[in-house]
């Protein structure tokens, strides 16, 4: 779970994650009415899904009440919805703003774990901790994970990694700008690009 002190604390941090999670996406920053009118037709389920996710966090970190106790409530119903509609397990409070997700799709990610900003993460992915720890990844920013790809236990990955389709990655990766794939994962380029400074 992402640190107290970067999540969204205010209604200002709360759009700004909106329209990085739209950029990373590879959409224009604020929504257009073109795309408005279009999703009441043929719904944008991806980017709906990142919308309501930033709502239930900036309610739960910033709102109190009776009245956003009832609100909540309402959103984190949406949110379930939209989750096992996509077959997603993402808790709030875990990405930094920049999310990108490629497609539905199988991805599990742990409570415990705290991911960056601007991460790529595509199907089949799961983070999660070891044999019932709490220990979960700490991914750092800019990092690109990769179809099928599983990243589990305390450990630790820099930014500006990319991590290859179907890794298995159960120990930490320091060194920053570098690619990593395999069965268990292993470095096998070093001085990369980051995946949004490839786009």
């Amino acid at each position: 779970m992402l640190a107290e002190c970067d999540r969204i604390k205010t209604k200002t941090q709360y759009k700004s994650w909106i329209r990085q999670d739209r950029i990373a996406s590879g959409y224009s920053p604020n929504r257009p009415l073109n795309e408005r009118l279009k999703d009441l037709f043929a719904p944008n389920y991806l980017m709906g899904f990142e919308r309501q996710l930033r709502k239930v966090e900036f309610i739960t970190n910033c709102k109190s009440g009776f009245w956003w106790r009832a609100l909540l409530l309402y959103n984190r119903i949406k949110l379930r919805r939209l989750q096992v509609k996509l077959g997603f397990t993402i808790p709030i409070n875990v990405f930094g703003p920049g999310l990108s997700i490629a497609h539905y799709g199988t991805i599990v990610v742990s409570e415990h774990a705290s991911i960056g900003c601007n991460c790529r993460i595509h199907t089949g992915v799961n983070i999660g901790a070891s044999a019932g720890k709490e220990g979960a990844p700490v991914i750092g920013n800019n990092v690109y994970i990769g179809p099928g790809a599983i990243l589990f236990g305390n450990i630790t990955i820099a930014d500006n990694i990319s991590i290859g389709a179907n890794a298995t990655v159960n120990k930490s990766f320091i060194i920053p700008n570098v690619v990593i794939a395999g069965t268990p994962a292993k470095v096998v380029k070093e001085g990369a690009l980051s995946w949004n400074d490839m786009t």
